[in-house]
């Protein structure tokens, strides 16, 4: 099963390289809609929408990839996007 879930996320992972967000999208959905979701799909899913500019579902993603591996690379990227809308939402504020 590892190594399946290896070749899933090392497709995702090429798709957003090659800026194909919404692609990498559909194929982490089908993955999740099999049950075969793994944290990383989950965590590179929140990379796609981050990259699409979809914050909301970014951080979604993010959180549950946080839910299945509290260790997680996806718990420093949920940090960082919150980091970047605070600081937007701050500005906003002070003008």
């Amino acid at each position: 099963m590892q190594g399946k879930s290896m070749h899933h996320t090392d497709t995702i992972k090429q798709l957003i390289n090659e800026g194909k967000t919404e692609e990498a999208v559909h194929l982490s959905d089908a993955f999740i809609e099999k049950g075969e979701a793994s944290d990383t799909v989950w965590y590179l899913r929140g990379n796609a929408c981050r990259k699409q500019g979809d914050t909301r579902q970014a951080l979604n993603s993010y959180l549950r990839a946080m839910e299945l591996n509290p260790d997680s690379p996806a718990q420093q990227a949920y940090n960082m996007l919150i980091d970047i809308l605070n600081f937007y939402n701050r500005d906003m504020y002070n003008q």
